[in-house]
């Protein structure tokens, strides 16, 4: 189940296919966000992967052993499993300085913005910043105390916890993303999947059941 969040509130709530049939959901921008700290990456089927001529099963297990001790994984189906849950936020009442440096000081590219009461509001990313900087008319440094409210982009596409890997996919090349929040009951954020995590997720963590 997606949903749509704006200064509003919720504006809209459904299934993929209804998402798609509203007008103006889609965005052509895009950013990057930040990727998780853990980059391990599990060895799962050596066997499977090795070319011709690899190592035999002995020589195999004596990789394995000196690796770290996998952890068994159940297969992937929902955006909990592999959503970020640890995210930068930024605030609708910070100023185009602050959201810069927030964005530069995390070495990320964009970040869900929240309101006072840290509901998700919209996403903004250092593209919004540079066209804000670019086509203002102000001087330099009334454009630096613009809101980001007043730049943000809004309303911004969310799945629940629950959803499909799948149907996230779609949504994002569907409407040109590179990362989709992921909020509970009134539009709270709880967490964020991004293109790399579904990536990291069909690389690193099989069994995998999304793609079948």
């Amino acid at each position: 189940m997606f949903a749509a969040y704006g200064v509003t509130g919720q504006v809209f709530r459904g299934t993929l296919e209804e998402m798609q049939r509203v007008n103006g959901m889609a965005r052509p921008r895009s950013a990057r966000p930040h990727d998780r700290e853990d980059d391990s990456w599990p060895v799962h089927n050596l066997q499977a992967m090795a070319p011709a001529g690899a190592p035999n099963e002995k020589a195999v297990r004596a990789y394995r052993a000196m690796l770290p001790r996998e952890i068994e994984r159940g297969p992937l189906y929902h955006a909990g499993q592999i959503m970020q849950r640890k995210v930068i936020c930024i605030e609708a009442n910070d100023d185009v300085e602050k959201a810069w440096r927030t964005l530069r000081s995390h070495n990320i590219k964009q970040a869900p913005v929240i309101d006072d009461a840290s509901h998700l509001v919209g996403m903004v990313g250092e593209h919004d910043l540079l066209i804000a900087l670019h086509l203002g008319t102000e001087n330099g440094m009334e454009l630096l105390a613009r809101r980001i409210g007043d730049v943000m982009r809004t309303p911004v596409i969310t799945a629940e916890a629950v959803t499909d890997i799948r149907r996230i996919a779609t949504a994002m090349l569907t409407n040109n993303l590179d990362g989709v929040p992921v909020t509970a009951e009134l539009g709270r954020l709880v967490g964020y999947v991004s293109r790399t995590d579904i990536l990291r997720a069909v690389v690193a963590d099989p069994p995998l059941s999304l793609w079948r």
